[in-house]
Order: structure tokens, then sequence, then C-alpha cells
């Protein structure tokens, strides 16, 4: 179907357009407003006239004249003129490769909504938005914030690039430091969303193999900064362990039912050699933390060796001096569970705000599985029922009901 294909380009190929564009032209706004228009125009013509050989470079070119178009106007207003825009993309343009149609200016567009003139709250979401393609509303459950909130966060960090003059330009590295944090938590939440579908079938699952790529430039441009490889690691023991996390049945399968022999183990390897890079010798972070949890899991063999869950709760007692949030609460109050039982894992989300979580699927299935062990069948089910009511990923939705119909 031409709609579906015309969101399925949009939404893989937005941040290399957009990014692309706003290399070239130097305004976020005109970008997103030419791929805006190119959208526009394809959802009319690609009905009737059947879908290009490339679409992602049919919007790019589109988009691009879109763009001069934009501009010609504005010149004209003023007196001066541009010379007419490109034709529009035939059918030899489309043959070509569209990697090499399209500039990959990802990277620099991810350290220009990072810059220090934007405030540090906006920087993620800004690239998310621009570079990662996510929606407002996607933005805003990361973040837990109302899609309100984050719409002005958005328009003040896209007015405050334009107002300060950013270059747009990867800058130099004795600039990095007061971006980076930005930079590797922007692709620490794109890797999360293409993640969080154990069945890789979600909107964003393309971002994993992006994420792995970005984390290896960085760690080649930044070999001794421990944060950086402390991401790569963690990114290539998560995806290490996709092959396992979905069942024949098509559920998803928790972390300590997979299967070891069924990851990645190519990938583990990669994923210790930037561990050991990150953790050797330095301070710990919450990075490294984070990817020490992750390397915990992957340090094992088979289902016959014990699950590392007292380790694992060492660690996330670690985390929490550092980051001490409702995602990491929930996180730790599982190890609690496995460690001190379900009782006292309870006990430690009670002081969560249950209004800032009400829409995070994750809280809702924590609740309804430690109130099950505890046989409080009715606010199990209950719980459970809340989680399905936000409508997860279908192998996360498959588990869920299987947990709740066996109560």
């Amino acid at each position: 179907m031409p709609s579906q294909s015309l969101d399925r380009t949009v939404r893989e190929a937005s941040g290399r357009i957009i990014a692309a564009l706003a290399a070239r032209f130097r305004n976020l706004d005109l970008a997103e407003d030419a791929l805006a228009e190119a959208s526009l125009r394809a959802a009319e013509t690609w009905p009737r006239d059947g879908l290009p050989r490339d679409p992602a470079a049919w919007l790019y070119r589109v988009s691009e004249r879109c763009l001069l178009d934009t501009l010609r106007r504005r010149r004209r207003e003023t007196g001066f003129d541009l010379d007419p825009p490109a034709d529009a993309p035939n059918a030899e343009d489309l043959l070509l490769d569209d990697n090499r149609l399209i500039p990959d200016e990802r990277l620099r567009l991810i350290f220009v909504c990072c810059h220090p003139a934007v405030a540090t709250e906006a920087r993620a979401a800004l690239t998310l938005k621009l570079v990662c393609g996510l929606t407002t509303s996607e933005i805003a459950r990361a973040f837990l914030l109302s899609e309100t909130a984050l719409a002005q966060r958005l328009v003040r960090a896209k007015r405050k690039i334009a107002e300060a003059g950013v270059p747009f330009e990867i800058p130099r590295p004795e600039y990095w430091p007061e971006r980076l944090d930005a930079v590797l938590s922007t692709i620490e939440i794109a890797y999360s969303k293409a993640h969080e579908d154990a069945a890789g079938a979600g909107p964003h699952a393309g971002f994993a193999a992006e994420m792995l790529d970005l984390t290896r430039l960085l760690a080649d441009l930044l070999p001794r900064e421990p944060d950086v490889l402390a991401l790569a690691a963690l990114i290539r023991f998560a995806e290490a362990r996709r092959p396992a996390r979905i069942g024949a049945d098509g559920a998803m399968v928790p972390l300590s039912e997979q299967d070891p022999a069924l990851w990645s183990w190519p990938l583990i390897i990669e994923g210790r050699r930037y561990l050991g890079g990150a953790a050797g010798g330095v301070a710990a972070s919450p990075r490294v933390i984070q990817a020490l949890i992750h390397g915990a899991w992957c340090g094992r063999k088979s289902l016959a060796e014990p699950a590392p869950w007292p380790r694992v709760l060492v660690f996330y007692d670690a985390l929490l001096t550092w980051r001490d949030d409702a995602v990491v609460r929930l996180n730790r109050a599982v190890a609690v569970a496995e460690v001190n039982g379900p009782q006292a894992a309870l006990d430690d989300i009670a002081c969560l705000d249950t209004a800032t979580l009400a829409q995070f699927p994750p809280y809702h299935a924590l609740r309804a599985d430690l109130l099950r062990r505890l046989a409080r069948t009715v606010e199990a089910r209950a719980a459970y029922d809340a989680a399905l009511a936000l409508a997860p990923p279908s192998a996360e939705a498959l588990w869920l009901k299987r947990r709740r119909d066996a109560l």
C-alpha cells in the first residue's frame, strides 16, 4: 500500500533527510517544513503514479526542491532571485543508491542539537525529534512529560539554535565534553525505542543497527572516553540477546528465562572489549554501571547457571547513588524481588509518583507480577489490565495476557 510505504519511508529516512537538508541550508524549521511538504506530495502522487523505485531518494529530492522554492519566494520578496530549483527526480535519478544520494549528516545534527546554547533538558528531546524521527508523544512518554510541555521545549530549543547562530558542524574535540552527555543520552533513548519491542517489529526497530553504527563511530573518535565505550558495550550486550527475546509462540521471554545459547556471542565479545576499556582503572559512572549490569547477564553461559540477581542488585544500588529516578527504581525492584522477596520490592516502589507513571506500562507490569507472587489476585489482575490498556507491543501483550489469565 502506498500509504504504508510512505509511513515506513518517513519513519526510516526522515532523520537522514532532515540532517542533510539542515546541514546544507542551516535552518531546522525549513528542513522540517520541506520534508512535510514532500510527504504531502508523496501522499498525492504515489497512489496515482505508483511507488518510486527508491522512495527515500524521491522524498529527499522533492524536499530539497520544496526548500529551494521557499528560499526563492523569500528572496524574491527582497528583490533577489535564485536560480530555478532542480527538476523532480526522474527514473534515472531514482536508480541511484539511496545511501549515496542522501548525505548522512546525522552525527553532525546530533552535535548541533546538543549545543550548550540549548537548554539541557531539551537537547536529547530535540535530537530524538529531528534526527531519529520520533513523534512528540513518543518523546514525551520517554521523558515522562506531557505532550504540551515537551512541544514547548522543542520550540524554544529550535529558536535558541537560530538566535545563537549555532554552526552546523561537528565541533573540534575540545568542545565535545560540554555536549557529549546529551549526545549519549540521545543515542541511549533512541536505542531503547528499538529495544522496547521484543519482537523487533516496532516502528523504530531500525534504530538498533543505526545505534550500533553510531556508537562504533563515537568509540573510534573518542577511544578513551569511558561513557562512550560503556554505551557501546551496553547496546551490544542488549542487541546480542535479541534472538532469545521471543519464544516459539510469539510471546516475550523474560531475561532470566532466555537461553544464552541463542545469544549473539560475537556481539557479546565486542561488548566486553568496549566494557573493558570503559571500566578499567576509572571511577564508575551511571553508564558504566548500566553496562556492567548488562555484562553480568551476558556472562551467563546456560540456563543451568543461576541468574546473577545478587550482583545485579549491587550494581543497581550503586546506580541509585548516581541516578535516583523512577526508571532506575523500577528496574532495581525487579532484582530486589528476586533477592529479598516480592513484598520488599513492592514496598520499595510504593513511594513512586503513581500519577507520573500512570502511562508507563512497565510500572503496571511490575506491580502485577509482584502482586501475583503475593497471591493478591484481584489487585494483580487490575494491574495487568492497566498495563494491557496502554497497548504494549504484541509480544509483551501476549506475555501479560498469559500471566493475567493464569491467575
